[in-house]
């Protein structure tokens, strides 16, 4: 453990697996940052694209967190965000092209850097389907 500061991020189900139209909670909290130095936590679901050509991203859900929301100004105590997750895109492994989902956590500092977290998980098909991987088809040309 260190005493840089840190921004620790949790998902309701440790498999990080979720189908579409499943419910998320994530669970967030900065260590060693003192509440006076965070100006704004921003809070997102979010999928992006890899691989060869333009980058692709999106915004399922955002939150923007001011110490004037909280009643005593502390952002670093445990904070949650809740989203049902939509039904595409899926997660995809593909050689060409991945789409990663992922919940980012960015601390907006007033003295020094900006911290930024990111925790991947995996959007499947509703009813139980896996991701899907290179080589299977996905609704057109991917990867």
């Amino acid at each position: 453990m260190t005493d840089e500061p840190h921004i620790s991020i949790s998902l309701d189900r440790p498999t990080r697996q979720y189908a579409a139209d499943d419910e998320l909670l994530a669970r967030f909290e900065i260590s060693n940052l003192p509440a006076v130095n965070i100006q704004a936590i921003e809070a997102s679901v979010l999928w992006h694209t890899e691989g060869t050509g333009e980058e692709d991203m999106s915004a399922h859900e955002f939150v923007r967190l001011l110490p004037g929301d909280e009643m005593d100004g502390d952002l670093t105590r445990s904070q949650s965000l809740k989203t049902r997750l939509p039904r595409s895109p899926l997660s995809y492994a593909g050689k060409i092209v991945k789409i990663h989902w992922v919940v980012r956590v960015r601390v907006f500092v007033g003295r020094g850097r900006d911290l930024v977290e990111e925790l991947e998980f995996e959007l499947t098909p509703a009813g139980g389907g896996t991701t899907l991987g290179a080589g299977e088809a996905m609704g057109g040309a991917r990867g």
